[in-house]
């Protein structure tokens, strides 16, 4: 019986320091790559612009004024939506990490200003997790509302 007790408290600590190792690491492959954000996972735990599953798309947003404007509208937006910081500033991209306050999972929460269609892109993605109980798709509508409100 001992022996049981003790193989199930390994794998849920092998669990437990695996969500906690994938947690703290930044996803490979995120930021634009031939003018897209990178595809999401088969599992229900993102959103993006470029989705073609109905469930895991979302609307680009339009342009601002121009692509300065629209870079300060989506800063002042995750300001106002809090429990994020912004990793990666770029002229045309934006990286944020949202983190929850109870469990703090990180969410990779990504923006591609594309110029050339007046649009910005979006995708928001957990790190760990398969499914995200709707945070992402949430986030979206929250950032996307404060956004257009700017």
């Amino acid at each position: 019986m001992k022996w049981i007790l003790l193989i199930v408290v390994a794998a849920i600590a092998a669990v437990v320091g695996y969500m906690t190792w994938t947690n703290s690491r930044v996803p490979a492959g995120l930021g634009v790559q031939q003018g897209r954000l990178a595809p999401l996972p088969s599992s229900p735990n993102g959103v993006s612009s470029f989705a073609s599953d109905p469930s895991k798309q979302v609307a680009a947003l339009p342009f601002k004024e121009d692509l300065q404007q629209s870079m300060l509208a989506a800063l002042a937006s995750l300001a106002a939506l809090g429990n994020n910081e912004t990793v990666t500033r770029d002229s045309d991209y934006l990286h944020a990490v949202f983190v929850s306050e109870q469990m703090r999972y990180r969410d990779d929460f990504e923006l591609y200003f594309d110029e050339a269609q007046g649009v910005v892109h979006l995708r928001s993605q957990s790190r760990v997790g398969h499914s995200d109980m709707g945070v992402n798709r949430a986030r979206y509508e929250a950032f996307a509302e404060a956004y257009l409100s700017r």
